[in-house]
């Protein structure tokens, strides 16, 4: 009976740690995905996402029956590296409206309704995806209570300029995130003007070389 328990035990354990093992992260590519996964919090009549790159809109996606609308001339990002800006424009109730500002995207996606929604909201915290680093700081996993979403965050824009990565949970019931691990640094930049550049603090601890004595000349008898 005592063996039989073990083996159960045993079983249950190690598939246990097969299932928390084998969780795959996926992860966000891009912003153009990320945004394109957007579900309207109310009901709307039509939406399209567009991305302005140099001067040139570009619709990336729309939805409903489409409206004539004004392009505009500014809008937001979600990566600071990005050249282009994105908008959104969409029709309501007859009326046309446009999201130019990432602090509208709140209200626009309401609650979260997957992965990309739960990471976007977690931008508006102040977080970021980071596309050049999306092993560290832009993938997810997730389960039937929680978003578990890898992002980074801009630490320090002084010297050193400096990222750190974070895993944030995201409750599927209230869209909250519910609790922040900090999983340490992973981009540390130095510039010859940093006060605190550790290889300028190396080289200034070096002695300078010290003068040898100059010899004497030898004196030959005449």
């Amino acid at each position: 009976m005592i063996k039989s328990t073990t083996k159960i035990s045993f079983t249950l354990f190690f598939l246990i740690g097969v299932l928390a093992f084998s969780q795959e992260k996926k992860k966000f590519f891009n912003t153009q995905n990320v945004l394109a996964r957007i579900i309207p919090n109310d009901n709307i009549d039509f939406w399209a996402l567009v991305r302005n790159n140099y001067g040139k809109n570009e619709e990336l996606k729309t939805s409903g029956t489409k409206k004539d609308y004004v392009p505009q001339f500014s809008g937001f990002n979600i990566t600071p590296t990005e050249d282009s800006f994105y908008y959104i424009v969409y029709s309501k109730g007859g009326k046309t409206d446009y999201i130019t500002e990432i602090a509208g995207l709140k209200d626009f996606i309401g609650k979260i309704d997957n992965a990309e929604e739960a990471s976007l909201s977690a931008v508006l915290e102040g977080y970021l995806i980071d596309e050049q680093f999306v092993n560290v700081a832009g993938n997810y996993y997730e389960d039937k209570t929680n978003y578990y979403l890898d992002l980074g965050k801009v630490t320090s824009k002084e010297c050193p300029y400096e990222k750190k990565h974070f895993t944030l949970t995201v409750n599927k019931a209230t869209s909250k995130i519910s609790q922040v691990k900090e999983n340490g640094t992973y981009i540390e930049l130095y510039t010859k003007k940093c006060p605190n550049n550790p290889r300028l603090l190396k080289i200034e601890k070096k002695e300078e070389p010290k003068d040898e004595p100059k010899k004497k000349p030898i004196r030959t008898r005449k």
